[in-house]
């Protein structure tokens, strides 16, 4: 069985990057696989594609020829001072970033490769692990079944059907993000005839492709803070003076402000003014922590926050 396109050109850059000398066409014809049993013009064209692929990928391809009394015998050959990488070197904040990036992925598909690639890395005497930072455990899940095809979609520029509120959707996949616990596209709704936003756990069905890759091009100035902004929550109209226990409650701490003039607290409690958008959001927000977070003002939204409590008890 001949090989796939991409066996084919990862053989043909293993046999230029281990070449002393430039290979002219014909002996790469005889000695990678995939080219034998191609015509003469077949293989012309294939030759071409794939050098052209490899080049485009960031391989720097060099062609020459290895007699100066020859000039016209052209030959091809890659540099492994070209190819190689320089040596790998992170800063303290880049690998603590890298050792929260790993913990990130909950796909199985995507863990496979944050596996393979921190063994890498340690390989080169890089320990993400060792940089990671206490406490902190970011997750993003991408279970829903339609991530998958359609992050490969956005990959190779490659339009999709599926269906949307009760439409049937045809979409140029712009970029995948990662909002408030759900993951969302934005692209360009064909059906619609405008940039759109969909909820990948709303999808109706899987997502099929329509067309071959490179169907479309991206937009120059695509802003993708703009196309989100509609996902992002309403400005903060009130605001809670909360009492917060140790390092508890990491989210209410980053949006707050320390309070140094509050009454008396139990021991081990540190008050914070924190705004919030909506009475009902903030009570559900607060009772999720339990006893770790105590509401202090307004009086209003403490009895809120006691009555919930007292309803969960009964």
């Amino acid at each position: 069985m001949a090989p796939r396109k991409s066996e084919r050109i990862m053989n043909l850059a293993i046999c230029l990057l281990m070449a002393r000398r430039f290979l002219d066409k014909n002996h790469i014809r005889e000695v990678v696989e995939g080219y034998a049993g191609l015509s003469d013009a077949a293989f012309e064209r294939t030759f071409e594609r794939d050098k052209d692929d490899l080049r485009a990928m960031g391989v720097p391809v060099e062609t020459g020829s290895n007699s100066s009394l020859f000039p016209d015998d052209i030959g091809y050959r890659i540099r492994r001072q070209d190819f190689e990488l320089p040596p790998i070197d992170f800063t303290a904040a880049e690998a603590t970033a890298l050792g929260l990036a790993s913990q990130v992925w909950g796909t199985a598909t995507l863990a496979e490769q944050t596996v393979s690639a921190l063994a890498k890395l340690r390989a080169a005497g890089i320990d993400p692990d060792a940089s990671r930072l206490p406490g902190v455990s970011p997750s993003i899940g991408a279970k829903e079944p339609a991530f998958e095809p359609l992050w490969q979609a956005t990959m190779t520029r490659t339009v999709v059907g599926f269906g949307y509120r009760g439409v049937r959707r045809e979409v140029e996949p712009w970029v995948l993000t990662y909002r408030r616990g759900s993951w969302y596209l934005a692209g360009f709704d064909r059906t619609r005839g405008a940039a759109r936003l969909f909820k990948l756990a709303r999808l109706e069905d899987a997502p099929r492709t329509i067309g071959k890759p490179g169907a479309y091009e991206l937009p120059e100035n695509m802003d993708l803070t703009e196309l989100t902004r509609p996902l992002e929550p309403a400005p903060a109209a009130a605001e809670a003076v909360v009492a917060i226990r140790g390092d508890k409650a990491p989210d209410l701490r980053r949006r707050g402000l320390p309070v140094d003039d509050a009454a008396p607290l139990p021991p081990g409690f540190a008050a914070w003014r924190v705004p919030y958008t909506s009475d009902r959001e903030f009570v559900t927000e607060v009772c999720g922590y339990g006893p770790a977070v105590l509401v202090l003002e307004p009086a209003a939204l403490r009895r809120q926050v006691i009555g919930r409590l007292a309803a969960v008890a009964r």
